[in-house]
């Protein structure tokens, strides 16, 4: 059995304005940047054998953070692409069109220039079938909330509509059996879940 532990980068410059940044790449915050350095003796831990994560900052820093400064990177674990939505107010969005951005949260809407879910759960979930089959029975992934909501549709068949916004530095871990994926954990974090995480 191989576990997959998935971590959210700490919270963001924009996250902590609730402002989309999809693939923009936007550095930690300085509560971000204590978020990680907090869940590091948790990861210590579960002692990973190989570490991943996407390339855009956020989530390599949190990685470096982590322990993990060395981490091979991978675009394909980038958040989905927000197109003209990118740096956009999540308050304004709503405001505008609440309908569209629910439907966005659902995985039923794309704004223009950007990604559509189904395109993302695809790349995301071919990324990390990839790393499944290096040796080792523990693989640290550090990515994206969208990264990981994406990965337990692909992977379990839980609707985005179905899932929480993950919280910044949170824990979640699959156990990939030979009969298929299991949940172990999810959205854990020292301080405790956080329920209305920014995306």
């Amino acid at each position: 059995m191989k576990r997959i532990i998935l971590v959210r980068h700490g919270e963001s410059a924009w996250n902590s304005v609730r402002r989309l940044q999809g693939q923009a790449d936007i550095g930690l915050s300085a509560r971000g940047e204590a978020q990680a350095t907090a869940l590091r003796a948790t990861i210590e831990a579960m002692r990973p054998d190989h570490v991943i994560a996407s390339d855009l900052l956020r989530a390599r820093h949190t990685a470096a953070l982590l322990g993990y400064p060395h981490a091979q990177l991978s675009p394909a674990l980038r958040e989905i692409d927000v197109g003209d939505w990118t740096g956009r107010a999540i308050g304004d969005l709503m405001a505008e069109d609440q309908d569209a951005y629910l439907g966005w949260r659902a995985g039923t809407y794309a704004p223009r220039g950007g990604e559509r879910w189904q395109e993302f759960r695809d790349r995301v979930t071919a990324g990390l079938g990839k790393a499944v089959s290096i040796p080792g029975e523990r693989l640290l992934v550090v990515c994206h909330g969208g990264v990981i909501r994406a990965l337990l549709d692909g992977l379990l068949g839980l609707p985005p509509k179905r899932i929480i916004p993950v919280g910044p530095a949170s824990v979640t871990v699959l156990a990939h059996k030979p009969g298929g994926m299991r949940l172990e954990t999810f959205n854990f974090s020292p301080d405790g879940p956080v329920f209305d995480a920014p995306d």
